[in-house]
């Protein structure tokens, strides 16, 4: 068994606190070795830092007899340098004497190099952003692009980005190929992650349900069979076509916590791929073969990529915040949807798992400090399991309920400009009046809160996860399908879908004491996009830049997405007088044209990941979307 499993990943990074997130085979004290370019050479414990304030701290979770999640937490006495080059190293002692993350992992490493690096951003101007990353999608790696353009500039640090944005569905918990299923449950076993009891569902357990002769391809089967949960099976595990942009595939949703923390394994570390065999499948029907053979060449080429998607995030800093395929789709879309998700054990146990998972593998990162309560109540809830390897239903059970509460996963970065990264999943603006209508993506006293951060600063850069500024024509086609009473078919999820929520957001722009400059970051929508935004009649109104880019691995349908991308030319364009029918109506939108497309196209449709580079007022200087085909797509700055 080798010592690291996946990872390190670096997460947040500053002069004096680097934080940096793994899984290891058992339990390691490590020590942080670096180098700044031209300096002297140090050594840093996970004590040495302010315990009183948690930092310093090297705090463990096991999650199986053989997996245990780590955060190294490093305070470091003296500031490190920032906007240089930075060699590091992890060290451990075990039984063979002091080993190195270089010496035992040397495909981490850049050619040419000896160890690994980083660089401290001093400003937040550089920034890679991307979402939407789904494993058996028929495309190339957007990470894998990335990790190729980091390699050309490693040694330049004028030209290495400030951060990595994962600004949504990392992971999907809810659409998960058959061969992905297969090796998380040998994964589970290789690894003895802890298994739990499962209440309200037709299996008892975690064991009987990775047995089932159900648990591939027909996972909607092992629902309870009652009148009373139909309502469940069709909105929370879908079932349901979506003609307009896609189709759910719910047949192999992730159920237990160990599912879901394989999952992350496996799509970040090529390791975990290297202890299971890989050979084998189970036995299946027909139809299920032909979907199985597929998808098996699929995530072959995916694991090929995963070498370098390791060395990136080895490299990279790193941010992150939930989408809904991170935990299920439509996720709180509706209040019909959270009152029938929820008012169920097991769909709320289903969800429940996905969202500590989130905690674990992608929050704790964030800021460790805003999220310790609920990490402490999980860490509580794992230490239990040591000694049986089975999680204590209602201490798991507990667990959940006070995440599903739990109300702190946005977060910012100071700097210039100022980065805040919004939740725009749990804290909804519901419609009591219509509980089957959209939700708005964030609620009065969040959106209120946002405001408040970004008060009398110059230049702010906000991560939405869904675009605040759309398509109009496919929101359009979702606002259609919400008026006839089915907002799931289409994923009705934008800002302008709830009207409490969107009047408050567009005032926000328009108060006299908010920023001179705004850059939103989003994904979601599985193509890319960039939007100018000035607000009519104003000479002195802020300026807006919304930038879209996604999926890393995922794409909208190509010729529906052409004729959506000329329908909306033609009915929404700068002048057209539909324009003043929007809620947006006083906002000026003109969209920049990406280089690499076709005369009048508005929209990039491929894998990749998104480039923003901003000057020190927080404006768009250079907007790229690298796409995994090798070519750089500029954006325009205005279109014709």
């Amino acid at each position: 068994m080798p010592a690291i499993l996946a990872g390190p990943v670096l997460r947040r990074l500053s002069p004096d606190r680097i934080l940096i997130w793994l899984v290891t085979s058992q339990p390691l004290a490590m020590t942080l070795s670096v180098q700044p370019e031209g300096g002297s050479h140090s050594r840093h414990g996970l004590s040495d830092g302010d315990a009183e304030a948690g930092k310093g701290q090297g705090q463990i979770l096991s999650i199986g007899r053989h997996a245990h999640v780590q955060l190294l937490d490093y305070a470091l006495p003296q500031p490190l340098p920032v906007d240089q080059l930075i060699s590091y190293d992890l060290l451990w002692t075990d039984g063979a004497g002091e080993q190195s993350l270089a010496a035992v992992m040397p495909e981490l490493r850049y050619p040419g190099q000896e160890t690994l690096s980083f660089v401290i951003p001093s400003s937040n101007r550089q920034l890679l952003h991307g979402s939407c990353r789904k494993p058996h999608f028929a495309g190339k790696d957007g990470l894998v692009r990335a990790e190729e353009w980091l390699g050309e500039r490693l040694l330049d640090p004028e030209q290495r980005p400030d951060w990595l944005l994962m600004t949504g569905d990392q992971v999907y918990s809810d659409d998960v190929a058959g061969p992905m299923l297969v090796a998380i449950h040998r994964l589970i076993e290789r690894l003895g992650l802890y298994d739990e009891k499962l209440e309200g569902a037709t299996v008892d357990d975690s064991q009987a349900l990775y047995q089932s002769d159900k648990s591939y391809y027909q996972r909607e089967q092992l629902l309870p069979d009652v009148q009373g949960n139909v309502a469940l099976r069709e909105r929370f595990f879908g079932g349901v076509k979506k003609p307009v942009f896609t189709s759910t595939h719910a047949r192999n949703h992730l159920m237990t916590l160990s599912e879901v923390l394989a999952m992350y394994l496996l799509v970040w570390s090529p390791v975990p791929w290297r202890l299971i065999d890989r050979q084998g499948k189970p036995v299946l029907a027909q139809e299920q073969e032909e979907a199985y053979r597929e998808e098996q060449e699929i995530i072959n080429d995916f694991v090929d990529g995963l070498p370098q998607v390791a060395r990136l995030l080895a490299h990279m800093p790193s941010l992150m915040i939930f989408d809904d395929h991170d935990v299920t789709d439509d996720w709180n879309l509706t209040a019909d949807w959270e009152s029938t998700a929820y008012g169920h054990p097991f769909s709320r146990r289903i969800i429940g798992n996905a969202l500590v998972a989130y905690l674990l593998c992608q929050a704790w990162g964030n800021d460790p400090d805003r999220v310790s309560k609920p990490l402490a109540e999980l860490e509580s809830l794992l230490g239990s399991a040591n000694e049986s390897g089975w999680l204590d239903a209602a201490a798991q059970d507990a667990t959940i309920d006070n995440l599903l509460r739990f109300h702190a996963w946005e977060y910012q970065v100071p700097g210039t400009p100022h980065l805040i990264v919004l939740d725009t999943r749990t804290r909804r603006w519901r419609s009591e009046r219509s509980p089957g209508r959209p939700s708005g993506l964030m609620d009065w006293e969040s959106l209120t809160e946002m405001q408040q951060r970004m008060l009398d600063k110059k230049g702010v850069v906000i991560v939405s996860p869904a675009p605040m500024f759309g398509v109009k024509l496919i929101e359009g086609v979702q606002k259609l399908f919400t008026l006839v009473g089915k907002p799931l078919l289409v994923d009705a999820e934008n800002w302008m879908a709830h009207r409490g929520a969107a009047r408050v957001m567009l005032n926000i722009f328009r108060h006299s004491r908010t920023p001179g400059n705004f850059v939103v970051l989003s994904g979601d929508v599985h193509y890319s996009y960039v939007y100018d935004i000035r607000i009519r009649h104003r000479d002195r109104g802020p300026h807006i830049w919304q930038i879209t880019s996604s999926g890393l691995k995922n794409a909208f349908p190509v010729s529906l997405l052409d004729w959506f991308d000329r329908l909306n030319r033609w009915l929404y364009a700068p002048w057209s007088p539909l324009n003043w029918l929007t809620k947006r109506r006083r906002m000026q939108i003109t969209p920049r044209d990406p280089d690499q497309a076709s005369s009048g196209e508005r929209v990039w449709n491929g894998t990749g990941i998104g480039l923003v580079i901003m000057d020190q007022d927080g404006r768009p200087v250079d907007v790229r979307q690298l796409d995994a085909r090798g070519m750089v797509v500029r954006f325009s700055e205005q279109s014709s």
